[in-house]
């Protein structure tokens, strides 16, 4: 219903805007690359900064003809760990291949103690509380560790049943036989966004790319239209294998719920390599990597004075 005193036209030309960009922006690390010139596969304009040229097409219709698009972001963390391993070969002879770092559980126990100021993502004062709760024991336990212990995870109610889980505190239930097989990494708490699209695969039916779209369609834009439309493929692909329609809801509520703040697993993998090799680092070369963090400055939470005093407590 249009509120009282808006003209017609004006509720009109108001529909017609509805899901229309509301301006536009630019993402500071995204990168395209082409087999040719950009400008014979997409508009391009030139951007407000000196020589910086953008496409006029979004992420989806970059990736629904074929190009490819790369986040290229810096991190901090990989200029210390760059900085430790030439320390540590220049002073202690000692050639460190990062890719090939023994799982060590001396390295676990202190990371279960909380003694993770300066390493990379676990160093928060949020991460250092849950970690003697949670006791990380192996690479995949650093994964879920990355993922949980985030905003929405946080504010989304999960980060107490896994734990609770996890420590045998609580019984691993599912909303249905069929959704075991993409929860069962993470004890029934859905994390990743993988798993999103693993359950509308296993739970309604949904090919690969039906999932993509699913997962497309409940982020961060969300499209009331698309979603309604998955909503009801939903619904009537999870009755034809069997699911009761009050438990696909339930799934599909769960689904739309976490969607928010599902993390991608890949990510979380590829951080949690960074948390081992740094706190591996810290075990091992405590000097170095001490070093190698005051040369990276400024990053993480801690500022040098915290990180000389961290590393003389530790008998430097």
């Amino acid at each position: 219903a249009v509120p009282a005193g808006i003209p017609a036209d004006v509720a009109t030309l108001a529909d017609e805007l509805c899901d229309a960009p509301r301006h536009l922006g630019i993402h500071s690390g995204g990168m395209v690359i082409c087999d040719r010139p950009m400008a014979e596969v997409c508009p391009v304009e030139w951007g407000r900064m000196a020589d910086r040229s953008v496409l006029q097409w979004d992420k989806e219709d970059c990736a629904a003809v074929g190009l490819v698009k790369f986040d290229l972001l810096g991190l901090g963390m990989l200029s210390a760990l760059h900085h430790t391993l030439d320390l540590v070969a220049a002073h202690e002879g000692t050639q460190v291949d990062l890719a090939r770092l023994d799982q060590d559980e001396a390295v676990y126990d202190m990371i279960c103690a909380a003694d993770t100021i300066g390493v990379f993502q676990i160093e928060s004062r949020a991460q250092m509380a849950t970690l003697p709760r949670l006791r990380p024991r192996c690479f995949h336990d650093l994964v879920v560790e990355i993922a949980l212990i985030r905003p929405g995870p946080i504010q989304g109610g999960s980060v107490h049943p896994y734990i609770r889980r996890r420590n045998g505190q609580e019984e691993v239930t599912y909303l249905h036989p069929s959704c075991e097989n993409a929860l069962a990494g993470t004890l029934g708490i859905p994390l990743f966004q993988e798993q999103l699209m693993r359950l509308a695969i296993d739970v309604a039916g949904f090919t690969a790319t039906e999932a993509d779209r699913l997962r497309q369609a409940m982020g961060s834009k969300r499209s009331h239209a698309r979603m309604e439309a998955l909503h009801q493929r939903f619904l009537d692909g999870a009755g034809e294998r069997g699911v009761p329609s009050d438990v696909a809801e339930q799934v599909w509520q769960k689904l739309a719920a976490f969607a928010d703040y599902g993390f991608p697993e890949s990510h979380a993998v590829s951080f949690a390599h960074l948390v081992y090799a740094s706190c591996w680092l810290k075990f091992h070369h405590p000097a170095a990597f001490c070093a190698g963090l005051l040369n990276a400055q400024p990053m993480g939470f801690y500022s040098p004075h915290t990180l000389v005093q961290d590393v003389r407590r530790h008998g430097v």
